[in-house]
């Protein structure tokens, strides 16, 4: 099922399936800023990771005293039909809690609202995580979405860059070959306010970006200002990501946990960069994405 906000500047809509905004349409220009998930490039538009993000080695965890197996990357709820809690014009809300099909995958009872606002330009998504099970739950969340490029027939993806609001050297954490921490790190630059997009940024995979100062990070149109502004400083790591090539859609996707290391423990309590909530307590993150002219 699809659900459409609305105001005077934006078109939004959002899918139940895996609670992922679908479209962004400016109503000026009628540019549709959200990848369209070409199933040939890349499926998905804007998944949400829960509960962790990235992968867990050999696909498996221990948890609850059981192991878990066969576990794909980022989790399950992006995989996941959500229900309805409320819609308005601006305004949509929809849940996810545990069924048979998650404690199959990871042994807790929760409960997972996305919160879904328009104000002028800006798209605030929230998740809200809540632990119902009777004792202590560590989880990771992130954001994955994936933005369109160009913006028009009129340009290529040459004419875009990835802009700081200060000065960057942005460090990151080395995960190849399999997704995992490998103990590396490399700066993706030195003293930067922009990322040129090219052939080469993506050709090994994502890159991991820690201890950036800037607030936002933005996919900007070189000439015309024209951009999708991500508001970051909330956010301890911030990965970019598109397929090799010429990218045809960049993901900006502050993340508030990390993968497992390579060789590291399956024991899900030791996984490191994790929120941990006590029972009946809950805990929501948000991005604010602006689409500016």
């Amino acid at each position: 099922m699809e659900f459409t906000l609305e105001n005077e500047i934006l078109t939004v809509t959002v899918t139940t399936s895996g609670a992922q905004v679908k479209s962004v349409l400016r109503k000026c220009d009628g540019v549709e800023h959200i990848w369209q998930a070409d199933p040939a490039v890349w499926g998905q538009h804007a998944p949400i990771l829960f509960p962790y993000a990235g992968r867990l080695p050999e696909g498996k965890m221990t948890a609850k005293g059981r192991l878990f197996e066969g576990l794909a990357a980022h989790g399950f709820a992006r995989d996941m039909e959500h229900a309805l809690v409320s819609h308005s014009r601006d305004t949509l809300i929809l849940e996810l809690t545990d069924r048979p099909e998650t404690l199959a995958k990871w042994p807790y009872r929760f409960r997972l609202l996305s919160t879904f606002r328009l104000e002028g330009h800006t798209l605030h998504h929230t998740l809200t995580v809540e632990n119902r099970d009777e004792e202590p739950m560590a989880y990771g969340i992130g954001f994955h979405p994936g933005f369109a490029l160009p913006f028009d027939q009129d340009h290529t993806p040459a004419d875009y860059v990835l802009q700081f609001d200060s000065l960057e050297s942005p460090l990151c954490l080395g995960t190849l070959p399999h997704g995992l921490l490998n103990g590396k790190c490399y700066y993706l630059g030195k003293n930067i306010r922009e990322i040129p997009l090219d052939d080469r940024l993506f050709a090994n995979d994502s890159h991991c970006m820690v201890g950036l100062s800037s607030k936002y990070l933005s996919l900007t149109e070189k000439g015309t200002g024209r951009s999708v502004r991500c508001k970051i400083e909330k956010f301890p790591y911030v990965l970019l990501w598109s397929m090799p090539g010429e990218p045809k859609f960049v993901c900006m996707e502050p993340w508030e946990s990390l993968p497992s290391a390579e060789g590291g423990s399956i024991e899900w309590n030791e996984k490191p960069a994790a929120a941990i909530l006590a029972p009946g307590e809950s805990r929501s993150t948000t991005l604010s994405t602006s689409f500016l002219r």
